[in-house]
């Protein structure tokens, strides 16, 4: 039998008949509160977390794709036209494949560790997509607007787009004549005060001189990243192709998307190095557009100040418990030494009876924090600015194996840091311990 475990028990589900005086009760519900609050906060920040950056990145990657192929002066930009030949030998058939093996190693303090090994991919290749674009000025008869007209041809994916389209319809293509309609983002539509059925004139400035051209608008999005939705709108690749005067076959590169995000570095390496010519380059979003992902990034420093606070509030909270449980469980202790019980296995008492407490205020705090993570998801009651945050409310998304990674460093941190006010028992004496009522 495990005889601290057995006294740890008995001390635990002792009432106060039994010695425990009621301030030591509360202090040990205030510990209980302590590590609940604490895990339910470190819970919901994480899923806070996860689900805003995966919202965003979500967003950004569905607008852009997750790598451009282009040619390799236009790295780098968004503007640049440098045109590539739409009839590659990977056009269309990149989509057929899948997973791909790579080599990994493990890492030691930062350091390749052992001997590589081979993985795989989480997923392959989805889809890819031609595109082209041209900036100009789009004129109404009250507003002048600068905008991106993106050209899409008719592999472009539209699940994404009809996702945030709150009116009007997608581009629809004709064989014999070039579209003139356009998708605006509702941002650029309440600025310039038009709706859907409208039509603009965008100019555009090529060789020295002004091109008009008028545009009948037929949708419009809003994706919530303002800052790209008011710089960018869809339309034929052939008004673009006619205005920078290149053929039918001449794009300004390829959107790929993948199946799993996580494969995005290991993909765009794997194009560029066993796809691609030497005259175009294979570049992730995360390198065209940093600074956004820089941003998400430094939530990453959030999450980890809010966890650190968190845990030196339940560390700082069970030290005092358990200082408090051994000062009165003196008698106990001397009696226990008394029998011979070694210093170690009276500290394990306690230690085991500070578990029972954190592994009370864990079930506690992860009810609370899923319970409330859940009815935001379902709910969405905690709403943000769209305008700085890119999303009209708090996103939550658990990941079983973070919740879980939570509760056992919780629990083992905290009892780390206990070991040290438990050496408390090595300074009571039998006799005196005893003797003192």
């Amino acid at each position: 039998m495990n005889f601290p475990y057995f006294i740890a028990r008995k001390v635990a589900t002792s009432k106060s008949a039994d010695g425990q005086s009621s301030f030591s009760r509360l202090i040990i519900r205030i510990a209980i509160v302590a590590v609940a609050l604490s895990v339910s906060v470190m819970i919901l920040t994480t899923a806070l977390i996860r689900g805003f950056k995966n919202e965003i990145r979500t967003k950004i990657f569905g607008f852009f794709g997750h790598i451009h192929i282009t040619d390799t002066d236009a790295i780098g930009s968004m503007l640049d036209a440098y045109p590539i030949d739409l009839r590659q030998n990977f056009y269309p058939d990149l989509d057929t494949i899948g997973k791909i093996e790579y080599l990994d190693q493990y890492l030691l303090f930062g350091r390749p560790f052992g001997q590589p090994f081979t993985k795989t991919t989480s997923g392959g290749i989805r889809h890819i997509q031609s595109f082209a674009v041209k900036p100009g000025v789009i004129k109404t008869q009250d507003a002048m607007e600068g905008i991106i007209l993106k050209g899409v041809n008719r592999d472009f994916d539209w699940k994404f787009m009809k996702k945030y389209l709150i009116r009007g319809d997608t581009l629809q293509w004709s064989d014999t004549s070039m579209s003139r309609q356009v998708i605006i983002s509702e941002q650029t539509a309440n600025r310039l005060q038009i709706d859907t059925g409208a039509s603009f004139v965008i100019n555009f400035v090529e060789r020295g001189n002004v091109v008009a051209r008028k545009l009948n608008v037929v949708g419009i999005y809003r994706t919530g990243l303002d800052e790209y939705d008011k710089r960018f709108a869809l339309v034929d690749i052939r008004q673009v192709q006619r205005l920078l005067g290149w053929s039918e076959y001449q794009v300004a590169g390829f959107e790929v998307f993948l199946d799993d995000i996580g494969d995005i570095g290991l993909f765009a390496e794997y194009i560029y190095n066993q796809v691609l010519p030497n005259t175009m380059y294979a570049e992730t979003i995360r390198e065209k557009f940093p600074a956004i992902f820089e941003w998400l990034e430094l939530q990453n420093i959030n999450e980890i100040v809010i966890i650190t606070l968190m845990l030196v509030v339940s560390i700082i909270n069970m030290i005092t418990a358990l200082m408090i449980l051994i000062l009165e469980r003196t008698n106990m202790i001397g009696t226990l030494k008394a029998l011979g019980t070694p210093n170690w296995g009276i500290r394990k008492i306690f230690l085991y009876y500070a578990a029972y407490i954190v592994l009370l205020g864990l079930l506690w705090g992860n009810l609370i924090g899923l319970g409330l993570g859940w009815l935001q998801k379902r709910f969405q009651f905690i709403k943000l600015s769209e305008a700085d945050y890119y999303l009209s409310y708090a996103p939550i998304e658990f990941n079983f194996w973070t919740i879980l990674s939570l509760n056992v460093g919780t629990l083992l941190i905290i009892l780390l840091f206990l070991l040290i006010p438990s050496y408390l028992v090595t300074r009571i004496h039998p006799v005196q311990a005893i003797r003192f009522k």
